[in-house]
């Protein structure tokens, strides 16, 4: 018999997965954050007795290094990977037992496209194939993007996703289990992902790369492919080098002074609660970037990659958690943090900022009584969500290039919004923080055309 376990990385929109018998267990790409996987095995029972990654990844650390030189476990990486510590190089066909006594072996089938070197494992059980875990080749209806190594690469390896993906459907049954690192709400995958589970049957049928001829594929794929997060430039890099062993200890107390020093300084201070609680009162100059939302994703991505970052949380257990998301993305260690209740974060004398939060029925009301008197409407949606429609007039910035553009919003109080309310947060305290006059919408974007205002698409 055997088990698969798996390890939700939700922030990032990822899965690691612990798979063994009654006695050892492979780990195939590992979270940086190790001690959740030896917690897993622990559970389980077993010894990990190898670590694997599908490939070298670009939108998270790894912590297979570290899990490795705990465990004393193999390391096993595609050959082809150009990385600069030592590990055991995987090339197509090779077989690793994972579990003598439950008959457990893992197959290395190579399967380029999300990368050169990207290698899918078969998890064989007495020789038959019961799961294959695809990384970023095969997803759940789509497949890993192929625009995060090299723009000259790009259509050839969207042509290698589709054979690859045809590969996996040919050679394994119809029952195998699929088990993707990727596509849970990552922007490695080229496509939208939905539901949790699949195998190489229900992938025949409705995967996009198995369903259309190659040139519609790419051409398709090629078009669709969304922004990348800016922190991606910097994952690859760290984990050919290997990353170093995380460090969560909670970082250094910071007082009111000294957070207003760091602020003075140009570092970032980061209020994690969330954005109803920022708007009604926070440190002037912070940043509202919520525990409970993408905390890792998006902060990775505004930030000036190094800039020391302090920490504002209502809780040791919020601060605890922000830190575990964001060493997964390589932000290793907060300068400072404070946590309580913000009054406390602010010199005697100061007061608290705030800013209005309001709904599209809001901001429909307002424009209809007083049109044309200096409303500047701000969609902070990413440029595939505004395709798919936008209120007429608006200013489009998406929140992601909105620090280095705020110059370019026009005078007048502005009213912010993305497609649910989050990134209108962030994008609401960076304007606020600017010294603009701001009106964070905090509502559906489906309930604007609902609330009069006008939507459109061209």
């Amino acid at each position: 018999m055997f088990f698969v376990d798996t390890i939700e990385v939700a922030g990032l929109g990822n899965r690691s997965y612990l798979a063994g018998g009654g006695r050892e267990a492979v780990v195939i790409d590992p979270p940086r954050d190790v001690d959740r996987v030896i917690a897993a095995a622990a559970r389980w029972g077993v010894r990990i007795s190898h670590v694997v990654e599908t490939h070298v990844h670009n939108d998270y650390v790894t912590g297979g290094p570290e899990l490795a030189r705990l465990t004393g476990a193999g390391y096993l990486v595609p050959a082809a990977a150009r990385v600069s510590f030592e590990r055991t190089p995987v090339r197509d066909g090779d077989s690793t037992v994972v579990d003598a006594d439950a008959g457990l072996a893992l197959r290395a089938l190579a399967t380029p496209g999300h990368t050169p070197h990207h290698t899918s494992y078969v998890l064989e059980e007495g020789g038959a194939a019961v799961a294959v875990f695809t990384g970023g080749s095969l997803l759940i209806g789509t497949v890993g993007r192929p625009d995060l190594v090299e723009p000259r690469l790009t259509e050839d390896l969207a042509r290698a996703q589709h054979a690859s993906a045809h590969r996996l459907a040919d050679e394994l049954p119809d029952e195998t289990a699929v088990l993707p690192t990727h596509g849970f709400g990552s922007f490695c995958s080229a496509g939208r992902t939905e539901g949790g589970a699949t195998t190489i049957g229900k992938e025949r049928s409705a995967n996009e790369a198995l369903t259309r001829d190659v040139d519609t594929f790419v051409a398709d794929l090629l078009a669709g492919l969304d922004e990348v997060p800016a922190y991606y430039a910097h994952m690859g890099p760290a984990n050919a080098a290997g990353p170093a062993p995380v460090d969560l200890t909670p970082p250094a107390v910071a007082d009111a002074d000294e957070i207003a020093a760091r602020l003075a300084a140009g570092e970032w201070v980061v209020d994690l609660r969330n954005r109803v609680a920022f708007a009604e009162g926070h440190v002037a100059g912070s940043f509202n970037f919520e525990a409970e939302g993408q905390l890792a994703t998006y902060l990775a991505w505004l930030i000036p990659w190094g800039r020391p970052v302090t920490l504002l949380a209502e809780s040791a257990g919020q601060l605890a958690a922000a830190q575990r998301e964001l060493v997964r993305v390589g932000i290793d260690r907060p300068a400072t943090a404070a946590t309580g209740e913000p009054s406390t974060w602010v010199r005697e004398g100061e007061r608290l900022a705030t800013f209005r939060r309001a709904t599209f029925a809001d901001l429909a009301d307002l424009a209809g009584r007083h049109p044309g008197d200096g409303l500047v409407v701000l969609d902070v949606r990413r440029s595939s969500e505004r395709a798919g429609g936008f209120i007429e007039g608006s200013v489009h910035i998406p929140v992601h290039a909105l620090h280095g553009r705020l110059g370019e919003i026009p005078a007048g109080e502005v009213w912010v919004h993305c497609a649910g309310g989050m990134r209108a947060a962030i994008a609401a305290s960076l304007l606020d923080a600017a010294g603009r006059q701001v009106v964070a919408v905090d509502d559906a974007f489906t309930a604007a055309e609902k609330s009069g205002l006008t939507v459109r698409t061209a």
